[in-house]
C-alpha cells in the first residue's frame, strides 16, 4: 500500500493507492488563507501539520489494515511558499505563499544582482517565486531575516516534521529562483544574490528517489507495521502530470486547480522567461516541464459562488454540458494579479458588457470563459517555444464541470480529456512516487496513463466564434503599473 499527500492551498488531500494502483480510500481537510493587507496571501504552517494529521487519523480510523500495510508515503505541494524557520526549527512567521504579490520591487532588484537569473533558473524574477520573498523579508523584517537558519517551502516543512529531515525535490525547488535547473542542483551564485548560503536550503533529491524514513513515533500513531520511505515527491503540478503518466515529451495537460496551468514535458530546456514560460525540473529524472500559468482558475468559480451566496453546482447545473455561444459578459480572471503572460501583480479582474438584461447564467460563463480566454494566452506563448498542443487531458477540481471542458475545447481549438478521478491527480502522483521510492520499478511501467472518461471535441462554428471574442477580450487588460 502507498499513500500521496498533497498539501495544497486550499485543502490536504491524502489517497490510499494499492499495488494495483487503485485507489481504496481518500480524505480532505480543508485549509485558510490569510490576507491582511492587499496583495499578500500567508498560510500558517502549523495548519497543515494538523490538517495532514487530522486526515491520518480519519484513515486509520476507516482503514487501519490497509494503512498499517503502507511501504511508501510520497508529498506533493503547493509551490513557491516561503517557510522560514529559526535555529530550532520553528516557523519564525506565516507562510509567504505563491499567490502572493508583494515583492514586485525585489523581483527586479533580484535580477540586478544576478544578471544570469534568467538562463540559470529559466525563469523570470515575479513576486510569486521563493526568492523575491526573502528580499521583501530581508527589507521589511530584518530581525525575522537575520533569525533565518532554514528556508523550506510548503511540502518540505511537512516532510521535515515527518521525518526530521531537512529535503526538497528537484521540481519543487525549481519554483525558488535557487536552482539551476539545467544541472538539477542549488546555484551559490544565486543563493549569495538574497544573502544566502547552501546551509540554509534543505537536500536536494529526485522526486521518485527515496528520502527519508516516517519518525518511529508516528508510524506508531497510525498503526503502521513499518516506517514507510518517503520519496522526494514533487511540487503539485508534476506530481499531477506523474498520475496522468504526463511524463514524455509533449503530453500535454492543464491544471485547473484553485489557480491554473498548462504544460507540456520535454527532454530539453525551451525557456521563454521573457514572456513568463515557467521551466520546472520534472518529478522524474532527466526531464523538464515547460508552463503557463495563471494565478486565479477553480478559484475564479468559488469566488463568483461566495459572492452570489450559493454553491459552484448550482451555479454549474442551469448551464447544461456545452455552451451554444460566447457569453456577451467577459471576465478577466486577474483576482490574485497574473503570471503568464503579463507577470502583473497589481492588475485586477472585471466584469465587462453588463447590462440590464444580463442574468446570473451569463455571468458565470463568462467567469468559465475569462479562465480559458487566460489559458488560450498561455497556449500562445508555449506556441513560441515550439511546442504546439494538439491536446490535452485536465485534472484538478474544474476537471469535474464538463460545460467548462467544452469550452476549454473550443477555446483552445483542440480536444480536451478527463478521467473519473481528475481531481486526486496530484495525491495520487505523489502515491505513485512514494511507490518508486520504495520498490525501484521501471518509472514507465508505474507512471502509466489512466483510462479516459470523455473526451470533448471543439465545434468548428463554436470555436470561430471564441476565437473572435478572444481577441476582444485581450483588449480588456490594462497594466496597473
Amino acid at each position: 500500500m502507498y499513500l500521496g499527500i498533497d498539501l495544497g492551498t486550499s485543502a490536504v488531500k491524502i489517497v490510499l493507492v494499492d499495488d494495483s494502483q487503485r485507489v481504496v480510500a481518500s480524505r480532505s481537510r480543508s485549509l485558510t488563507v490569510s490576507s491582511k493587507h492587499p496583495g499578500h496571501s500567508e498560510q500558517d504552517p502549523a495548519q497543515w501539520i494538523e490538517a495532514t494529521f487530522a486526515t491520518l487519523d480519519a484513515l486509520k480510523t476507516d482503514h487501519a489494515r490497509e494503512l498499517a500495510a503502507v511501504a511508501g508515503i510520497g508529498l506533493s505541494g503547493q509551490m513557491h511558499g516561503a517557510t522560514l524557520l529559526d535555529a530550532g526549527l520553528m516557523p519564525l512567521r506565516p507562510c509567504i505563499l505563491w499567490n502572493d504579490g508583494r515583492s514586485a520591487a525585489e523581483c527586479t532588484e533580484l535580477e540586478r544582482r544576478w544578471p544570469a537569473l534568467r538562463a540559470t533558473t529559466g525563469n523570470k524574477a515575479m513576486p510569486g517565486f521563493t526568492a523575491p520573498k526573502l528580499l521583501w523579508v530581508a527589507r521589511h523584517e530584518p530581525e525575522i531575516f537575520a533569525a533565518t537558519r532554514l528556508v523550506l517551502q510548503p511540502k518540505a516543512y511537512l516532510r521535515l516534521v515527518l521525518t526530521g529531515e531537512a529535503i526538497e525535490d528537484v521540481s519543487d525547488a525549481s519554483g525558488s529562483l535557487w536552482l539551476d535547473v539545467a544541472r538539477r542542483d542549488w546555484s551559490d551564485e544565486g543563493l549569495a544574490a538574497t544573502a544566502l548560503s547552501r546551509q540554509q536550503m534543505p537536500r536536494l533529491v529526485e522526486g521518485c528517489a527515496p528520502a527519508a524514513r516516517l519518525r518511529s513515533e508516528m508510524a506508531q500513531r497510525w498503526g503502521m507495521t513499518g516506517r514507510p520511505m518517503i520519496a522526494g515527491g514533487a511540487g503539485d503540478n508534476p506530481a499531477g502530470a506523474v498520475g496522468i503518466g504526463a511524463i514524455n515529451p509533449g503530453a500535454a495537460f492543464i491544471s485547473l486547480g484553485t489557480s491554473g496551468a498548462l504544460l507540456v514535458p520535454t527532454d530539453t530546456i525551451a525557456a521563454n522567461p521573457e514572456r513568463v514560460v515557467h521551466t520546472f525540473c520534472h518529478a522524474v529524472p532527466d526531464r523538464w516541464i515547460q508552463a503557463g500559468a495563471i494565478l486565479s482558475a477553480a478559484s475564479c468559480l468559488a469566488w463568483i459562488a461566495r459572492l452570489l451566496e450559493t454553491s459552484e453546482a448550482d451555479l454549474l447545473a442551469p448551464l447544461g454540458s456545452r455552451p451554444s455561444a460566447p457569453s456577451p459578459v467577459s471576465f478577466l480572471p486577474y483576482l490574485s494579479g497574473e503570471r503568464t503572460p503579463h507577470d502583473d501583480p497589481d492588475v485586477r479582474g472585471m466584469l465587462d458588457g453588463l447590462s440590464h438584461a444580463t442574468d446570473r447564467d451569463a455571468i458565470v460563463q463568462g467567469v468559465l470563459e475569462g479562465v480559458a480566454f487566460a489559458l488560450a494566452d498561455c497556449r500562445d506563448v508555449l506556441a513560441e517555444t515550439g511546442l504546439v498542443i494538439a491536446e490535452a487531458d485536465v485534472i484538478g477540481g474544474g476537471s469535474r464541470s464538463r460545460f467548462w471542458l467544452s469550452v476549454l475545447a473550443n477555446v483552445l481549438n483542440v480536444p480536451m480529456h478527463r478521467f473519473a478521478d481528475g481531481e486526486t491527480g496530484a495525491a495520487f502522483g505523489a502515491a505513485r512516487l512514494g511507490r518508486l521510492a520504495v520498490t525501484g520499478e521501471a518509472i514507465e511501467a508505474v507512471c502509466t496513463a489512466p483510462r479516459r472518461v470523455e473526451t470533448f471535441a471543439p465545434d468548428r462554428a463554436l470555436a470561430k466564434a471564441y476565437a473572435e471574442r478572444l481577441s476582444q477580450w485581450r483588449r480588456l487588460y490594462r497594466p496597473r503599473r
